[in-house]
Formats: C-alpha cells, structure tokens, sequence
C-alpha cells in the first residue's frame, strides 16, 4: 500500500481535537488514535510532566496544554491554544472525571463539589468555548465520556454517579440545541477499564473477581476499546448520530 492509498483511509483527515484528561489512560488512547487517523490534536490535564512525556509519546501532531478544565481562565488559554496551533477545533473529547468515592453520608461537601466541578462544570465549559468555533467551520462532534453509572447505580459512588447520570442528560440536551447546525454531541459509557484512576483502589483479588463477574464478555476494558468508539463518533461516519449514548462496557449494562 502506497502513502497516497494509507492516507486515503485515514477517516480524521484534516480534523482538530481536544481531548481533556488526555495525559493517560483513555484519553491518551484516544488522541493516539486520532493522531493515527489523521487528525492533529490538543490533549490537556492538570499534569504538566505527564502531558508532556504523552504528546512526545504520540507525536508532533499532539500538542500539550496545561489546564485544569473546572477554571473558566483555563478552558479559555486551551482553547486559544488550540486555534493558534491547528487554526479550527473540529471535535472535542470531554474525558476529564475525577472518581471519589462514597455515600450521602460519608461524602465530604469538598469531594461532592470536586467531582461536579470537574465532571460536569468541566464539561459545560469546555463545550461553551468550542461551540463558536464549531458553528464558524459548518459543524463538529463532541464526544463526552460518561460511564455505565450514567445508566446503573452503584454502592458507594453517589456523587460520581450523579455527575456521570449529568453528562448523559446534557448530552441529549445539547444534542437537540445543536443539531441545526450540524454539530453532533453523544455520550460515550465505558465499564470497567483498566487505567491509572481504576488502579488506584488497588483491589484485592477477591474484588477483582467480583467486578470482572459483572462483565459478561469476561474482561475488564481498555483504553483501546473506548478509542476506537470515540474515532468512529468523531468521524464522518457516524453523520447520522447525534445524542445517543453508546456503551463500551462488555456487556455489563445488559444485564
């Protein structure tokens, strides 16, 4: 296969991305797929030394912002970032979440308003920056990361999801806002995949075991899999698609 004939497959050509939280786990599987689709993009995190060591990893088509999407100031340097480097935005990957857990009794009014902070005031800044940008350029796709507790509940996870039940309803909501011009919003809801958040609650082998039960196909994910969904809501493929909600889970929701 000639360069010509690869680059004729590639199906984000000529596309723009931001990914926030894409300094590791599944943003970072995202922006790399991306990037092997053609597209250049702006992957941005709290974490500097990781961000950078990430766009270094994915190449010169990646641009690292330092931003921490909860601070209006910060949503708007990205974004300036972003159109100063690559010119337009044609997507956004809202993907930053922070995971605390606990119940309405034993949650702290500080975790409570860091998680809505960044899940969902994280998201609605963000989408609030990008939209102008999209509108000018005759559309885009904006793809938020929710989770299978958008959808189900779960023992000690009340404030993470709450937000993630916010992410799905406002990517309906903004779906129907936008759809006139010709900007797509959906929702992506992973399971469990194994990344850098999930491994922080260093499971013992009995927890693990549980939670693997809970997905039918008989693996946690990775970040892989949710990329690979996020690439074909992210392209012209998925014209067609506007506020769905699409589960990556291994079939954990349909049970």
């Amino acid at each position: 296969m000639t360069q010509r004939d690869y680059n004729a497959l590639m199906r984000l050509e000529k596309k723009v991305a931001i990914v926030s939280g894409g300094g590791s786990g599944i943003g970072k599987a995202i922006a790399q797929d991306f990037v092997r689709e053609g597209a250049q993009v702006v992957i941005a995190g709290r974490d500097s030394k990781k961000l950078a060591l990430a766009a270094a990893e994915i190449g010169s088509d990646c641009l690292a912002v330092s931003a921490d999407v909860s601070r209006a100031s910060d949503v708007k340097k990205l974004v300036g970032s972003a159109l100063e480097k690559f010119k337009r935005i044609n997507i956004l990957v809202n993907n930053a979440a922070v995971l605390l857990p606990g119940t309405a009794e034993s949650l702290s009014e500080e975790d409570f308003d860091q998680t809505f902070n960044v899940n969902v005031r994280g998201l609605w800044l963000l989408a609030r920056a990008v939209l102008p940008h999209m509108r000018a350029i005759g559309g885009g796709s904006i793809i938020n990361i929710g989770s299978v507790l958008s959808l189900l509940g779960a023992r000690n996870r009340v404030a993470y999801s709450a937000s993630k039940g916010a992410v799905a309803a406002m990517t309906r909501a903004m779906a129907l806002d936008h759809a006139a011009e010709n900007i797509r919003v959906n929702c992506i809801c992973p399971g469990i995949v194994e990344t850098e958040l999930v491994a922080k609650f260093n499971l013992d082998e009995n927890a693990r075991r549980q939670r693997l039960a809970m997905h039918p196909l008989g693996r946690f994910g990775q970040p892989a899999d949710v990329a690979s969904a996020a690439v074909f809501l992210a392209s012209d493929e998925s014209g067609w698609t506007t506020g769905s909600t699409l589960t990556v889970d291994g079939g954990y929701s349909a049970q």
